[in-house]
């Protein structure tokens, strides 16, 4: 295990002197105080975190219903501890957290704090650096499930409203604070649509800080400032009414394999473009400032297949790298499964032929009509001779967004050059999905987005893990941000 840096003095009369005249000092100042801060207190933050992943957190596997649970009060309780009121709502099996810290002032704009807790399943077999739920500290990396996605950013959250209070000197930050995270995100936020239905008065805010994203890299910070959105589906393919050895029937039966395979292949044209009809009429073309923002990023074709691990870049003709990752569509295949995949072969050709795949949005496009899209596109290119099935999750699909260029976001820009040390170079997207749009949408606030993630912390995969330098660092930038906001007068007929 990595040592930690050597503590710190964190006491909060003697780093800042007084009477900086430049206030630029002033600003370098404080950040290297709540860094020191911070990095005083490196072994507890890691502790806490560690603790907390070695929650089986895994909302869509039933059996950890309990460990939800359990995930749910570990964070109601850490919250607690900063002097945030929380409570638990029941979703579903699910359990999410809410929590509530005033400001001092009546006239503070209110923030609503978006992540969740529970986590994705995870192949132990595959983890190579630890098992996925013990976590281990190497070369400045924490790993385990959950640590990056998104655990790793609620900690950021918690540790930043430490900063944040030690830079005030008072226990009231400087905007009110409300948190929702969710114990169910990772299945799609099934109930999240209701609960902000039923519940939205209780969430009113005049602006949404979204915690479950990647940042760019580190020493080059960038602002996300869109997420695309996303419509999954689930194709089978029914041939032979059961398995039939493919000795006795070969050359004359369906294979549901074989047309599986060739719908697949008609999905994309030559040109990498999504096949299914009529589906750019609605893609919104990048604009000329959005097309300078990607460009401003730093991108090197064989740095990213190092970091990402992808072996080579492919994708839409015609169209820069990170165009394609953030402004442009894309769908994916993301499962198949036929025949015998495990245990012995059986020589067979098999009943059924299944795929799972899902479609990235843009601006422009909504989940109704791309839905209808997969459905033409299927009904026109499926053989005679099978039968099939598709099975379109409209109702947990999600819309695109692009956080509007106010004085939020700009807000955000500020804090986050503070943090860094560094102006902001471009600005990014996140390249996959979440309800930011529901988030903006119902409760009528723009959602900006604070995130600790990189591409290299294997989200989803095995041997995730978080940067312990971009946790930190995030945390210096939730605690700029909120004294960014607190100077903000909240709109007319706002939250507070």
């Amino acid at each position: 295990m990595s040592s930690a840096p050597t503590p710190v003095s964190t006491d909060t009369e003697s780093s800042t002197g007084s009477g900086a005249a430049d206030p630029d000092a002033k600003q370098d100042t404080e950040t290297g105080r709540l860094d020191d801060f911070l990095r005083g207190n490196y072994d507890t933050i890691l502790e806490q975190l560690s603790e907390w992943v070695r929650i089986p957190s895994i909302a869509a596997q039933p059996e950890h219903a309990v460990d939800v649970a359990r995930s749910a009060h570990w964070l109601a309780g850490a919250l607690r501890e900063r002097g945030v009121a929380t409570e638990l709502i029941d979703t579903g099996d699910a359990v999410a957290v809410f929590g509530e810290l005033m400001a001092a002032s009546a006239d503070a704009p209110t923030v609503l704090i978006y992540s969740h807790h529970d986590v994705r399943h995870a192949k132990p077999e595959e983890w190579v650096e630890t098992s996925p739920f013990e976590p281990v500290l190497r070369d400045g990396r924490l790993y385990g499930r959950g640590a990056s996605d998104a655990k790793g950013q609620m900690m950021a959250h918690l540790w930043g409203l430490r900063a944040h209070q030690l830079a005030t000197g008072s226990e009231a930050p400087a905007v009110n604070l409300k948190f929702l995270v969710e114990g169910e995100e990772e299945m799609g936020s099934p109930h999240l649509a209701d609960l902000l239905a039923e519940q939205g008065d209780r969430f009113a805010c005049d602006v949404i800080v979204f915690s479950d994203t990647l940042q760019w890299k580190e020493g080059q910070p960038a602002l996300v400032t869109s997420m695309r959105g996303m419509v999954s589906a689930t194709l089978s393919i029914s041939g032979p009414k059961r398995d039939v050895h493919s000795g006795a029937v070969s050359g004359l039966s369906p294979n549901p394999i074989h047309v599986l395979v060739d719908v697949l292949s008609r999905l994309h044209d030559e040109d990498g473009r999504i096949a299914l009809p009529g589906f750019y009429d609605d893609v919104e073309e990048i604009t000329e400032q959005r097309a300078e923002e990607l460009a401003a990023l730093t991108f090197d074709d064989d740095t990213w297949i190092e970091r990402t691990e992808t072996r080579s870049i492919g994708g839409e003709e015609g169209f820069t790298n990170t165009e394609r990752l953030w402004a442009r569509p894309a769908l994916e295949v993301l499962s198949v499964l036929a025949g015998d995949p495990e245990g012995i072969p059986r020589a067979v050709i098999p009943s059924q032929a299944t795929a799972d795949f899902n479609i990235r949005t843009v601006p422009g496009q909504r989940v109704a009509a791309v839905a209808e899209q997969i459905r033409a596109f299927f009904a026109e290119v499926m053989p005679d001779g099978v039968d099939y099935t598709l099975e379109v999750a409209e109702e947990s699909g999600q819309e695109p967004y692009v956080t509007p260029d106010g004085e939020e976001l700009q807000a955000l820009e500020r804090a986050a050059t503070r943090s860094h040390g560094a102006p902001v170079s471009g600005r990014m997207g996140n390249a996959g999905g979440g309800p930011a749009e529901l988030l903006g949408r119902v409760l009528e606030a723009p959602v900006i987005f604070v995130g600790t993630g990189l591409p290299e912390d294997h989200w989803h995969s095995s041997d995730e893990s978080i940067e312990v330098d971009m946790l930190l660092r995030s945390a210096v930038t939730i605690a700029h941000l909120w004294a960014e906001l607190g100077e903000l007068s909240p709109p007319e007929g706002g939250a507070r």
